[in-house]
């Protein structure tokens, strides 16, 4: 059986892998479904991920993964630019262990896109930017940044990207050398170059959806996925 925060963190992590796209219909009595748990539960999770800012409700239709508009785009890449920089500016330091953590992340994320599988590339480069905020030691800088990754993948699926996948992972392997050199005002420099790049790459003139299976989506290997954040 599942509870409403199990709830939150597939729909979440589906976003944040690829695998959830904007505008897709999160019906409470399929979820109650998939999960085993009654519409009072999918509700309550529902209403989280909405004062989040990542689902929407339509009071005729229901519930739906947020189709940000071409401003509320802006808006988050925006946010991005605010609350990365200011993280790495924050930090004295890189402790040995989160040194490594990063550095075994980025040769998993090199293997994600060799191995081309669209949704494993996806979610690894979403994570070097949380695993980036773990390191600065604050919880409540997690969450937000994760929020925040969620919601300017949905962007880049809806507005069509052209960033290229090799040229993300250059750019975190870049800023991790700066961390590591202790040079963080080069590190906050390259970051802000790097999310400049990513918006540069979306056409806020084109929509992009596809629509798929809810089931198929948030359920991988016969049980609801979860998110790596350690």
């Amino acid at each position: 059986m599942a509870n409403e925060g199990r709830i939150d963190e597939a729909i979440l992590e589906a976003i944040l892998a690829g695998r959830l796209e904007p505008g897709t219909r999160l019906g409470e009595v399929r979820l109650g479904e998939i999960f085993g748990v009654s519409r009072t539960r999918v509700r309550e999770a529902l209403m989280k991920l909405e004062t989040r800012g990542i689902v929407r409700v339509n009071s005729r239709r229901g519930w739906f993964v947020v189709e940000p508009s071409a401003e509320e785009a802006r808006a988050a890449f925006q946010a991005r630019r605010v609350v990365e920089t200011g993280l790495i500016l924050s930090m004295r330091g890189l402790d040995p262990a989160h040194a490594a953590h990063l550095r075994a992340h980025l040769v998993e994320e090199e293997q994600t896109i060799v191995g081309g599988d669209v949704g494993s590339r996806t979610c690894s480069l979403g994570d070097f930017h949380i695993h980036l905020a773990e390191a600065a030691g604050n919880p409540l800088l997690v969450d937000i940044l994760r929020d925040l990754t969620a919601r300017t993948t949905l962007v880049s699926m809806l507005y069509q990207s052209t960033e290229e996948a090799a040229a993300s992972h250059a750019d975190h392997t870049a800023i991790f050398a700066a961390l590591e050199a202790g040079d963080f005002p080069e590190a906050a420099r390259l970051m802000v170059g790097h999310i400049d790049d990513v918006e540069d790459g979306l056409d806020l003139s084109v929509r992009r959806i596809r629509p798929d299976d809810l089931r198929a989506l948030l359920v991988t290997d016969g049980a609801p996925s979860r998110h790596r954040l350690s």
